[in-house]
């Protein structure tokens, strides 16, 4: 789904809504194909040999360069456009830099959510997916970064059998769009079976 963009041209061909690519790919179908191919490799590379596991920001954006260094110059790079998507507005660009420290500084000083009970890491863990997705740092690939930093994070604090490949997609979105708007039950429910 493409986001809605201020200005709607920033990292596109001329009239298009296709982003810049290495690949010159200038159609937003055959863009997104190859991207999901991509894409989808790298991740089986990332979760055999990490290269990062500081769960910082450095992390966080390291994933996000390692999956599309190869479609995009910017991979790994914060977004210089505000962004919405199905009617979800992410955090604006002039406020990324505080909400990131202030999300990541939080995340280091709960120790990455070790050593919490089952229901006290639930809660942690769905705050913690709900400011990330609010963050959306990155102009594209910012779900795919935050569900591999996600599954890391989660097996670093004992849930080993962790998998977001065991949820409908679809239902996931539902259950993102409603936590975008406070409403966080079904979320808290597909984490729950998760872990």
């Amino acid at each position: 789904m493409p986001y809605s963009l201020d200005p709607i041209s920033d990292n596109c061909y001329p009239d298009t809504t296709v982003l810049v690519n290495k690949l010159n790919i200038r159609d937003e179908k055959l863009l997104s194909e190859a991207e999901a191919t991509i894409v989808s490799s790298k991740s089986v590379l990332w979760e055999i040999a990490p290269i990062h596991r500081t769960f910082d920001f450095a992390h966080y954006k390291a994933i996000h360069q390692f999956l599309f260094e190869d479609l995009y110059d910017w991979a790994g790079q914060i977004r210089t456009v505000n962004i919405s998507k199905k009617g979800a507005r992410f955090c604006s660009v002039e406020s990324l830099e505080d909400f990131t420290t202030r999300i990541f500084t939080g995340l280091s000083n709960s120790k990455h959510f070790t050593n919490l009970d089952r229901e006290e890491f639930l809660s942690e863990i769905v705050s913690f997916y709900c400011n990330t997705n609010q963050l959306h740092p990155f102009r594209e690939g910012n779900g795919r970064t935050q569900r591999i930093f996600i599954s890391e994070l989660i097996y670093n604090a004992g849930y080993n059998d962790f998998d977001f490949s065991n949820v409908d997609g679809d239902l996931l979105m539902i259950a993102t769009i409603q936590s975008a708007n406070g409403v966080t039950d079904l979320l808290r429910e597909i984490f729950d079976k998760l872990l």
